[in-house]
């Protein structure tokens, strides 16, 4: 199979790990005749919070971010969406502005699906609605989860669950430093913490031995000691 016929949404593989596997080939077809393919370099904008979204963004490779403005001006990190996840389903369904931000962490390939056929498969097709149902149930959960453990963890313990995440869902290069390189700042929007204190705890981990780093990779070196930590052992 040729690349361009890998790209196609009704070959594509990477549609099983989302709700476009409950449509049909003849919707599938529809979607890959309309869909726009597009490159994202690292740090560049995918959509911006408060902007009219005319369609969703579904990852074939790569990484992003999304975030919040909170009123202090700082971004809080809510989710980081990988492979196989579709953006900007909730705002398009809902008919709202784009609740998040979306920054690509490292270089990314997207494919734009427009409104209208997204829309359509909506009108006709109830197992692809069940599908989304399920999807946005789902990330409601991780969201009332993050929410908990904003509130009742430290921030010693958040910065551990964050780097198990990275270890759990990202894996680890050739040397055994986690895969996805985040910046200080990165990891301390997602634990709602001020950078400093987030680079005294990465810190205090590398003392206790608990993890090594090299400028901004990090290793875990002691993974059950983060993971006490995390469960407040």
């Amino acid at each position: 199979m040729n690349p361009h016929e890998e790209s196609r949404c009704e070959n594509c593989i990477i549609r099983e790990l989302n709700a476009l596997r409950s449509l049909k080939k003849e919707e599938l077809k529809a979607i890959s005749d309309s869909k726009v393919s597009r490159t994202i370099k690292k740090g560049e904008s995918i959509f911006k919070e408060g902007e009219k979204l005319n369609g969703v963004f579904c990852v074939r490779d790569g990484v992003s971010k999304l975030s919040k403005l909170s009123e202090n001006g700082k971004d809080q990190i809510v989710k980081i969406a990988s492979k196989g996840e579709v953006m900007g389903q909730r705002s398009l369904i809902a008919e709202e502005a784009a609740n998040l931000s979306a920054v690509a962490l490292n270089d990314m390939q997207l494919c734009f699906i427009p409104k209208e056929n997204f829309t359509e498969s909506l009108s006709k097709n109830p197992e692809f609605i069940q599908a989304l149902l399920k999807n946005m149930a789902h990330e409601l959960k991780m969201a009332d989860d993050v929410i908990v453990n904003m509130a009742q963890k430290t921030v010693n313990q958040r910065v551990a669950g964050i780097l198990l995440y990275l270890d759990t869902h990202f894996g680890t290069d050739a040397d055994g430093y986690l895969s996805l390189v985040l910046s200080r700042n990165d990891i301390a929007d997602v634990v709602g913490t001020a950078t400093e204190l987030c680079i005294r705890t990465l810190t205090k981990f590398k003392k206790e031995g608990l993890i090594e780093t090299e400028g901004k990779r990090i290793k875990i070196s002691d993974r059950e000691g983060l993971d006490q930590l995390w469960e407040g052992v």
